[in-house]
C-alpha cells in the first residue's frame, strides 16, 4: 500500500506524519515560522526529507498532502489568505513541489480534518456528513455524496462565519456576530475571563486556579476545572455546547447530513459539551418530531485526522 506525507501546517507548529491506509507509521514536528513565508517552505521540506530518511528506499513516499488554515483556491494552487500566516495569494503548492520533489496536494486544514475523519474517523460509515472543529475559531469540512464541498472558488464550508446574533461581538474576520465568536475556545476564554474579572463568588474554583488574574485563564484550565465539578466552569462549557448545537440545527435544516461530528479542542471535554450540543440540536431541529434526528458524535482521530486526511487527499490524487 502506498505511502503519503500529511502535513498540518499550524500557527505555531508543522506536524508531519508517513501515512499508508490511515494509519500513521512514522511522524515528525517543526516549529513554524509564521511570519516568514520562505522559511515556512523550507521548514516543511524540511520535516518531509527527515520522514523519507526514516522509513528508507524501501518504503517509498509517493506524494505529500498539505492542510493548512487559509483559503485555498479552486484549483487548489494557491492560498490566497491564512489568518495567521503570513500567506496572502501564496501559490504553496508550486514551492513546496519543488522542494520536496515530490506531487503535492493543498488543502484547507477543517477540510483535510473533515475527509479524515469521513474515510477512516466517526464518519467512516456514511456518505454525507458535516464536521466543525472547536478551536480558536470554528472551522468546517462538509462532505456530500462522498465528495468535499469546496465551493466555486474553494472557499466553502467556512462554517464559523454564519452571522447568528445580529450585531453580536466583533469577529477576526471583521464582521459582527458570526458562530465562531459564541462556540469557539476563544469564546470560552472569554467568558471565563470575564467571569474572573467580575470578582463573582460564583468564579471562586477558576479564579483559584488562575491565581486571580483573568489573563491567566485558559481553555484548557477551564475543562479541567469543570470536569473537577465547578458548577461556573460546567455552565461555561454547556454555553458552548448549546451554541454548537443550534448552529448545526442550522447546517442540518441546508445539508440534511447523516451524522454530525464535533472535533478540535473544545471537544476535548467530551459530555459537557456535547450532551447540551445534542440537545440543543434536537430543540432547534426544523421539522423535530417529524424526522429522523441526525447523530452528534465526537470526532475519533483528534489532533491526526488533518494529516490522515491530507495524506489520503494526495494518495488519491497520485
Amino acid at each position: 500500500m502506498s505511502i503519503c506525507v500529511g502535513v498540518d501546517i499550524g500557527g505555531t507548529k508543522i506536524a508531519a506524519s508517513a501515512v499508508t491506509g490511515g494509519v500513521i507509521v512514522e511522524q515528525a514536528l517543526r516549529e513554524t515560522p509564521a511570519q516568514a513565508p520562505d522559511d515556512i517552505v523550507q521548514a516543511v521540506g524540511d520535516v518531509v526529507r527527515e520522514l523519507q530518511d526514516r522509513l528508507g528506499p524501501e518504503r517509498p513516499v509517493e506524494a505529500v498532502g498539505v492542510a493548512c488554515a487559509g483559503f485555498i483556491d479552486r484549483a487548489g494552487d494557491v492560498v490566497v489568505f491564512a489568518p495567521n500566516l503570513a500567506w496572502r495569494d501564496e501559490p504553496l503548492r508550486a514551492r513546496l513541489e519543488e522542494v520536496t520533489g515530490l506531487p503535492v496536494v493543498l488543502e484547507n486544514d477543517a477540510n483535510a480534518a473533515a475527509w479524515g475523519e469521513f474515510r477512516f474517523g466517526a464518519a467512516r460509515d456514511v456518505e454525507e456528513m458535516v464536521l466543525i472543529t472547536l478551536g480558536t475559531g470554528v472551522g468546517g469540512g462538509i462532505v456530500v455524496d462522498g465528495e468535499l464541498v469546496r465551493g466555486s472558488h474553494g472557499m466553502g464550508a467556512e462554517v464559523g462565519h454564519m452571522r447568528v446574533v445580529p450585531d453580536g461581538h466583533r469577529c477576526g474576520c471583521g464582521n459582527k456576530g458570526c458562530w465562531e465568536v459564541y462556540a469557539s475556545g476563544s469564546a470560552l476564554v472569554r467568558e471565563a475571563q470575564d467571569l474572573v474579572a467580575g470578582g463573582s463568588p460564583h468564579a471562586g474554583a477558576l479564579a483559584d486556579a488562575s491565581g486571580g488574574d483573568p489573563r491567566a485563564v485558559t481553555g484548557v484550565m477551564v475543562t479541567e476545572v469543570a470536569q473537577a465539578g465547578d458548577p461556573a466552569a460546567r455552565e461555561l462549557l454547556e454555553d458552548i455546547g448549546r451554541w454548537a448545537g443550534e448552529g448545526l440545527a442550522s447546517l442540518a435544516a441546508i445539508l440534511d447530513p447523516g451524522l454530525m461530528v464535533i472535533g478540535g479542542g473544545v471537544s476535548a471535554a467530551g459530555d459537557l459539551v456535547l450532551v447540551p450540543a445534542r440537545a440543543a440540536f434536537a430543540r432547534n431541529l426544523t421539522g423535530r418530531g417529524h424526522r429522523e434526528v441526525t447523530p452528534v458524535v465526537l470526532a475519533q482521530l483528534g489532533n491526526d485526522a488533518g494529516m490522515i486526511g491530507a495524506a489520503d487527499l494526495a494518495s488519491r490524487r497520485v
